[in-house]
């Protein structure tokens, strides 16, 4: 779907909003997506950055385990390589918009479809086509977008903040404090002390019997997940990270 196409679809969803069905998020339960596991998704917003995203790909692939990347779409045309490398290794690619624009204050919805839409085009450019998955900046995004959506959009159950402290070892710390199965961590791997971070509570999680995957294979089992429903929908996986879900 072109730029224009995207615009008149979010307009035209925002102008029958008050004729669509609300549900809320489902609020969370720690109830395990994948039973009997002990599974955890590790994800990272705002890269790509070529010298942390590269070193951080490289700790992963040595240790076994998945993560999934929210991209800033203005980021990646320098850095393709390293998003072809992210799905090549198994990793789940997602969308940050294109600018990290706060979502929630935007009074444009046809800013907010462009932002979404020109990253999306652009990882589908890359990697061919497929639902990447939305997480908007800073978490937040206005009740009235959220229909006109298209794909998932995840946020996270716990908050790093490795941009506050920039050590490693607080970072550490306030993640295994607060981590449990089936968390959604965030970090960022634009900082090199996240970078050391991310990879500390890997080795720690892995020696405590966690397994490191994919936001999309923590919240999605077999068919009880299934990306394709006809209305905005509670998640059946029940957890307060994913939002909402709608059409593909």
């Amino acid at each position: 779907m072109g730029k224009k196409g995207w615009v008149a679809l979010w307009l035209a969803g925002l102008l029958v909003l008050g004729q669509t069905e609300q549900f809320p998020a489902v609020p969370a339960d720690g109830t395990a997506a994948i039973s009997q596991q002990r599974y955890v998704a590790l994800t990272f917003d705002d890269g790509p950055k070529r010298e942390t995203t590269a070193r951080l790909l490289d700790g992963l692939r040595e240790r076994g385990a998945s993560a999934t990347f929210f991209l800033i779409g203005r980021q990646i045309p320098d850095q393709r390589d390293l998003v072809e490398r992210m799905k090549a290794e198994g990793h789940q690619v997602g969308n940050h918009t294109w600018n990290h624009i706060r979502l929630a204050t935007t009074s444009d919805p046809a800013v907010a479809a462009q932002e979404i839409q020109k990253t999306d085009t652009l990882l589908r450019e890359i990697l061919g086509d497929g639902t990447y998955w939305l997480r908007p900046p800073y978490g937040a995004i206005q009740d009235a977008q959220k229909p006109q959506i298209p794909v998932p959009m995840v946020t996270w159950t716990v908050d790093s903040r490795d941009w506050e402290s920039l050590n490693a070892k607080t970072v550490v710390q306030s993640v295994l404090r607060d981590v449990k199965p089936n968390s959604i961590i965030l970090m960022h791997d634009i900082y090199p002390s996240s970078v050391d971070a991310a990879l500390e509570i890997v080795d720690t999680l892995q020696a405590q019997g966690y397994w490191f995957v994919t936001v999309e294979e923590l919240r999605c089992s077999g068919t009880r997940c299934s990306l394709s429903c006809h209305r905005i929908k509670k998640h059946p996986c029940g957890n307060s990270a994913w939002v909402f879900q709608t059409d593909i």
